[in-house]
């Protein structure tokens, strides 16, 4: 009614109530991850339900329906009792007391839909709660008060936020109904930090795709983008089409390579292909390696009051020469970064592509993380609109591809396929230019520093159109007599991991300060020109922090994957956000932020923990 989108699927879900149960009273709770299922106390007896594979979808929703009920289907509910009387073997003796089967919203991820639409303005979502909606009505309802009354919420409610789906997912029924199928049967599935879904998968591919997929790539799936993770060297492993887990007739895959893979990724030690990624890693070290990032969001931002937006939009002086690239962050009034990227200013074009677009004033190319797209364009729309800039941002990351190679090779490699002279005189850091490559229009990115954990070695990122696969083949052709090799994302983390870069929302998020993680050097705070949460970073400043984002490196060869509690003298003083193994100093490398527990001042980064 309102042309707002939302994901989610109805569905009948179930419980049963048993009849009274001799010194059942001040049991616990059950929960049985195994069988899914689900045995809570109720008076002297027991409600029972579940998660079941094959949940009942409620296909035409009646706009006179309302708190109804319908009848159980025994059928399906069957597994959950049979779950239930292996838990707890009395029940098989016990009698039904009453059956309660009604209406469900399910979502994607099985998380709530919360905050304000992309598409309009002033419209505020606060549904999809996954029949958990007892559990997180009271945090959920307080933070969405806060967020409509004064523009964001208290907390980080990114993981909620409806801006962590994509706009073309949001309304893609094939993505909506696998994936919130997914997500209701594996409610109860334990979480490996390297799984990924089966469903909803191969929506947004790239021309790289099929090339990397014959080389062994092992697939991720972010924000509806097939990008690669890692690669396998026994050969492909294709996502298939989702089988639903041999549920509603389907027949599951039997020989399921990629499912074999991630399969055997389920443990929370250094999972198998952990010396796959080492070798890509060490690759990007010695030599290069060429990561395919086109899954990255790619937004052009032009028009009359262009400059005026981005000097209030990002920390960093982007007001430079045209050609010029900056990293820097974008805040929100309470001075938490909404995003931290690299923003180009680009020179007028005299002939308009998709590389240079036809603008009045001025331009500039953003280029965000490709899983916090939607994220990234939906505050930049509302800063426009709230300060009224007569300016115009474009979304080229449908048409747009991009390729990054790093490593100290990778200036050679470069060299034999860019018709332009690459020299540091020539090209130096921080440098944005228009140059062919194969025979074609390309934008060339210098990266304001080396991404792969050495200062002074070359990164480089070409975006080119996405109908022209030549240009990445000719980058990938050229790679291998350099000593290159195609790596996934996971062996960049591990690459970039040393040299400290930030990761938004894993240890940057809306409720941290550039300030306290490490991040000054993005705030012009010396410059008189005001931005977006400038207030807050100068009182934050003058006050002195309070926390701060630091590293760790373990002694013991262990993996960590975060949330790891960080202990000083005894006592928790933070937890870990994100940590990954470092090949280059063989150790486990952290971040954390951490804070005085008397609640004084964090005088220093460097204590021992």
């Amino acid at each position: 009614m309102a042309g707002v989108k939302v994901p989610l699927v109805a569905m009948h879900h179930a419980y049963v109530v048993t009849e009274r149960i001799e010194g059942i009273q001040n049991m616990p709770n059950v929960r049985d991850h195994d069988a899914s299922v689900y045995l809570r106390l109720q008076g002297d007896a027991l409600s029972v339900g579940g998660y079941e594979a094959n949940p009942i979808f409620w296909e035409e929703v009646s706009d006179k329906f309302a708190f109804g009920l319908f009848d159980l289907d025994w059928e399906v509910f069957t597994q959950h009792i049979e779950g239930a009387i292996n838990r707890v073997p009395v029940l098989e003796k016990t009698g039904i007391k009453s059956t309660v089967c009604g209406p469900e919203s399910f979502t994607p991820d099985h998380k709530p839909l919360m905050g304000e639409a992309p598409e309009l303005r002033g419209f505020f979502l606060g549904c999809g709660f996954n029949s958990a909606g007892m559990m997180l009505g009271g945090g959920c309802g307080q933070e969405l008060a806060h967020w409509i009354v004064h523009g964001r919420p208290e907390k980080d409610m990114h993981s909620y936020d409806i801006r962590r789906f994509h706009h073309s997912l949001t309304d893609h029924p094939r993505w909506i109904r696998e994936r919130s199928h997914e997500s209701y049967a594996k409610n109860y599935s334990v979480v490996f930090p390297h799984d990924e879904p089966l469903a909803g998968r191969n929506i947004r591919r790239d021309p790289l795709h099929e090339e990397l997929l014959g080389q062994g790539c092992v697939f991720q799936e972010r924000h509806g983008w097939e990008r690669p993770g890692w690669f396998h060297p026994q050969g492909p492993a294709p996502v298939l089409e989702y089988d639903y887990y041999g549920a509603y007739g389907s027949r599951a895959h039997e020989d399921y390579t990629y499912r074999r893979l991630l399969g055997a990724e389920y443990t929370f030690d250094f999972p198998p292909h952990h010396d796959s990624i080492k070798k890509e890693c060490l690759a990007c070290r010695g030599a290069a390696a060429v990561f395919d990032m086109s899954y990255f969001g790619k937004f052009y931002l032009v028009g009359l009051d262009a400059r005026e937006a981005a000097h209030w939009l990002f920390t960093a002086d982007v007001s430079r020469p045209p050609g010029s690239t900056v990293y820097t962050c974008m805040l929100n009034q309470r001075g938490g970064t909404e995003s931290d990227l690299t923003v180009s200013r680009l020179a007028p074009s005299p002939q308009a592509s998709l590389l240079a677009p036809a603008f009045e004033g001025d331009g500039y190319y953003l280029a965000v993380g490709g899983a916090v797209a939607q994220h990234n364009w939906s505050h930049i729309t509302t800063v426009l609109q709230d300060r009224k800039f007569r300016c115009q941002l474009i979304d080229s990351s449908e048409d747009l591809g991009m390729i990054s190679i790093q490593g100290p090779a990778s200036r050679a490699i470069l060299q034999e396929v860019l018709d332009a002279d690459l020299s540091n005189e020539a090209f130096p850091f921080s440098t944005h230019k228009l140059v062919t490559a194969a025979g074609h229009l390309v934008a060339d990115l210098l990266a304001p520093s080396a991404h792969d954990g050495r200062l002074g070695t070359f990164s480089q990122a070409l975006a080119f159109p996405q109908t022209e696969g030549r240009v990445p083949s000719a980058v990938h052709s050229a790679g291998p007599s350099a000593g290159a090799r195609g790596s996934g994302v996971d062996s960049g983390h591990a690459a970039w991991e040393p040299a400290g870069y930030r990761h938004w929302h894993a240890d940057l998020r809306p409720d941290d300060s550039p300030l306290e993680a490490g991040l000054a050097f993005t705030c012009r705070l010396k410059s008189p020109v005001p931005f977006l949460g400038r207030e807050a970073l100068e009182q934050q400043r003058a006050a002195g922090l309070r926390r701060r984002l630091v590293c760790f490196t373990v002694e013991d060869k262990v993996p960590m994957f975060g949330l790891e509690a960080i202990w000083r003298n005894g006592q928790v003083v933070g937890h870990v956000r994100r940590a990954d193994f470092g090949f280059a100093i063989d150790k486990t490398i952290a971040y954390g932020y951490i804070r005085d527990p008397s609640g004084g001042l964090v005088s220093s980064p460097l204590w021992p923990c």
